[in-house]
């Protein structure tokens, strides 16, 4: 694989760069906005990483992404496809350029080929890099054991070729990994942010808080929380992982600038969160398609800050040899409410919804006490964005523009976790 209109200088110059950048990060903040800094979206072509590649590079960053286009084959394969449509990766980059002036550049390549990987990472010298490059939804990986193997090797292995490449060729790299709060579980005990206080036979520690994933996806996430706590204290990197809620949104303010830069909007029962989901089926007249009593209560996340969140850890990173956690939502809703919320804001677009309670084909608690911190981000600056009838409206006026594309044979769930073989 070869770089794409990448210019790069002087590796040696580029360490230099790097150092200094990262010894004026310990120092005045004004320094850190005025810095440009070489950024590396690995992941960059999906439904977060696109829009976060655009985010940055608007900012004026150097940004690079790297992706293996498994999610766009994944389409091909199984006839599913996003709402919007999509233009490919060079057309998004070329679009971009032509709109605004700035420069992406891209590599596709997977995580998984070290190779590639490592000399990607040491030719660029990142000072951040961001790691969306993993399979990202709990259903696909318990379709059955092929999904569930190819989500352990293509999550953990490839989220351990990124620390070994970081430890090889780039030491001072700031690694931002997209967790999610679906490893916490739904403890009958408040979640705290990665870490828990705990007192036991008169001795007191400050422990990695339990986890009690729900799907072959959600051990995988743990899994490489794991490496990378290991990776941080054995090698002196430096990483935040973020738990990042339920996302929901379509828009960001770049991808509106142009119909070419447009990123997923997923309705389907392996890749659709629940309340773009919910979006698409509201326009077409059909049921919203709740899992069981829809007790299960999440946290939420607007899209834009999703991207928010990520430019705060990438410009207050951890310090050499932390790992650090946050969790990365900002209100939390049972699936129930959900329904009820897109039900009231659909009658503003004249569209009446009805509501289906299906057998949950899920084993999780339907009814269950739920309360995580979410403070970290927030100390940093982070001013949300709540979700209002306005935000629903504005992703279901974009699903009536597409409607015509909404293929009613993939809403209703074919995924069931007591299963050992399931179909799409």
């Amino acid at each position: 694989m070869s770089f794409v209109n990448l210019e790069i200088g002087d590796i040696d110059l580029m360490k230099g760069y790097n150092k200094k950048f990262f010894n004026l990060l310990t120092g005045d903040s004004s320094l850190q906005k005025a810095i440009n800094m070489k950024i590396l979206i690995l992941g960059g072509d999906g439904y977060l990483g696109w829009p976060q590649a655009l985010y940055f590079s608007n900012k004026g960053h150097e940004v690079l992404i790297i992706d293996s286009l498994m999610r766009r084959h994944f389409d091909l394969k199984n006839k599913f496809h996003s709402l919007i449509p999509l233009t490919s990766l060079k057309i998004r980059v070329k679009a971009w350029g032509e709109m605004t002036g700035r420069k992406i550049n891209f590599l596709i390549g997977d995580t998984r080929d070290f190779s590639f990987l490592s000399k990607a990472i040491r030719d660029f010298q990142p000072a951040a890099i961001v790691h969306f490059a993993e399979q990202r939804t709990a259903p696909y990986s318990m379709i059955d054991r092929e999904h569930a193997v190819f989500t352990m090797d293509n999550n953990v292995i490839g989220t351990l070729n990124v620390l070994y490449a970081i430890k090889d060729s780039c030491p001072n790299c700031h690694l931002v990994k997209l967790g999610t709060m679906g490893e916490y579980g739904t403890p009958n005990i408040d979640i705290e942010e990665g870490f828990i206080e705990i007192t036991h036979k008169g001795r007191r520690d400050r422990l990695p808080y339990p986890k009690q994933p729900n799907s072959f996806y959600h051990l995988s996430k743990v899994h490489d929380s794991h490496n990378i706590m290991f990776a941080c204290r054995v090698w002196d990197l430096r990483a935040t992982d973020l738990n990042q809620g339920v996302v929901y949104g379509v828009e960001t303010p770049e991808t509106k600038i142009d119909h070419r830069l447009a990123t997923r909007f997923d309705y389907d029962q392996i890749y659709g969160t629940v309340l773009n989901r919910f979006c698409a089926q509201a326009v077409i007249g059909f049921p919203l398609t709740v899992y069981g009593q829809g007790g299960q209560t999440r946290g939420y996340i607007n899209i834009q800050d999703t991207m928010n969140c990520i430019d705060l850890a990438v410009m207050n990173p951890a310090p050499q040899g932390e790992f650090r956690v946050f969790n990365q939502f900002v209100e939390t809703f049972s699936v129930s409410h959900l329904a009820q919320i897109v039900q009231r804001s659909a009658k503003k677009l004249g569209l009446k919804v009805r509501i289906n309670h299906l057998n949950n084909p899920r084993v999780e608690a339907e009814n269950h006490y739920y309360n995580a911190v979410n403070t970290s981000l927030l100390n940093l600056g982070l001013q949300p964005h709540l979700l209002e009838d306005t935000v629903l409206v504005s992703i279901m006026k974009k699903a009536l523009e597409f409607s015509g594309r909404i293929n009613k044979k993939i809403l209703e769930p074919s995924v069931n976790w007591r299963k050992t073989t399931n179909t799409l």
